[in-house]
């Protein structure tokens, strides 16, 4: 079992001081850069020996230099077959718009079987990072995977094509989804997150596998790493989730999950 992808979304900015002892370095490093529900997720997933984990860790675009994801350009709003799959907006070499991770990105998602994706929440919403990323994946759900019927991007030719089939690229996938924060949103933003992946056509694979939570309840950003640390019960919710993923994927594979309506075409698409 292989290509599962962690996103991992907490872009919390500076670094301390590398004068501190190594332990206290790494540790207020990891504090201000990583979400540490990955860190229960570490530990469970290290005892899944035939599975293999890979990491996206998108809170790099605010720890890297040089990292990015552009802006989607919302080719779609103009026609379907005008939003290229994967993204060909990029490289803009006239508006210095180049290097974007997603070229990197996209063929994970191609590759993975299932999703699990960790995000904390900011104003009511996900990460900018992991929004980021949200965005240029419309391409994932509709979009053209051959540019030539466009002239590239042409969008004369793209409004010219008709009866467009709608292809859904990464539909079948089966994903998990956890979400944390301190004040408000955790509900929210689990939910549309779902609804996400749900409308690209991506399998949910049941309760225990999507979790939102509150860790340190209104208390200090500050000591938030201190709430998690004594927070035994989310850490073991996280593991559940991925436990969850796991057996929904194995399952599938045996032929003894199956998803209620598959096979059935939406009357309506986009």
């Amino acid at each position: 079992m292989s290509g599962t992808i962690l996103e991992n979304l907490d872009p919390r900015k500076g670094s301390p001081s590398p004068r501190l002892a190594e332990d206290e370095f790494e540790r207020r490093f990891l504090n201000q850069f990583q979400d540490r529900a990955f860190e229960s997720l570490g530990e469970e997933l290290a005892r899944i020996a035939d599975a293999a984990w890979d990491v996206l860790d998108l809170s790099r675009l605010a720890s890297e230099y040089g990292r990015q994801i552009h802006p989607c350009k919302a080719c779609f709003s103009t026609a379907a077959a005008l939003c290229h799959w994967p993204c060909s907006c990029y490289p803009n070499y006239s508006l210095g718009q180049t290097l974007d991770w997603m070229n990197e990105i996209y063929p994970l998602w191609v590759e993975t079987h299932e999703i699990l994706i960790v995000t904390p929440v900011n104003w009511y919403q996900t990460s900018s990072p992991l929004k980021l990323m949200i965005d240029r994946l419309v391409c994932a759900d509709g979009g053209n995977p051959e540019p030539t019927t466009t002239h590239d991007k042409q969008a004369k030719e793209a409004k010219k094509l008709k009866g467009w089939d709608y292809p859904r690229h990464l539909e079948g996938r089966l994903f998990s989804v956890i979400v944390h924060c301190d004040t408000e949103g955790a509900e929210n933003v689990r939910r549309s997150v779902s609804d996400w992946l749900k409308s690209m056509e991506l399998v949910p694979v049941g309760v225990r596998a999507e979790v939102d939570r509150y860790i340190g309840y209104w208390e200090p950003y500050a000591t938030n790493h201190v709430a998690y640390e004594k927070d035994a019960g989310f850490q073991e919710e996280v593991k559940v989730a991925a436990r969850t993923l796991y057996d929904a994927v194995a399952a599938t594979r045996t032929g003894q999950q199956v998803a209620a309506g598959t096979g059935l075409k939406s009357p309506r698409e986009k």
